[in-house]
């Protein structure tokens, strides 16, 4: 009996010696420290005038630094938290970009 308990204890911790540990979940700012990412809207500035295409919003995110960039159409609810790694590209009703700002 006793041998018995010996041996499931045995393989039980072999077990658990053999598992790997979950990697923790990723949370906070893009990867490359609270720094990577952080819009200067001053590199986006050529946008204005553009059309809002998916080439041109990118070409300003990339340029600007930002880690994401969202449109902002004319009426549409936004949240109002500033997020230094965001490009927000106003356009008008014709989908030409107005104003470029980071937040």
């Amino acid at each position: 009996m006793a041998f018995k308990i010996i041996l499931g204890s045995v393989a039980a911790a072999l077990l658990v010696a053999c598992t790997t540990p979950a990697p923790p979940p990723a949370t906070g700012p893009a990867p490359g420290g609270p720094a990577a990412g952080v819009c200067n809207a001053q590199g986006a500035q050529f946008a204005i005038g553009k059309a809002a295409g998916a080439s041109v919003v990118e070409e300003a995110r990339q340029r600007s630094g930002a880690y994401m960039a969202r449109v902002l159409r004319p009426g549409q609810v936004v949240t109002m938290e500033f997020n230094a790694q965001r490009l927000n590209l106003d356009i008008n009703a014709a989908g030409v970009v107005t104003r470029v700002r980071c937040g």
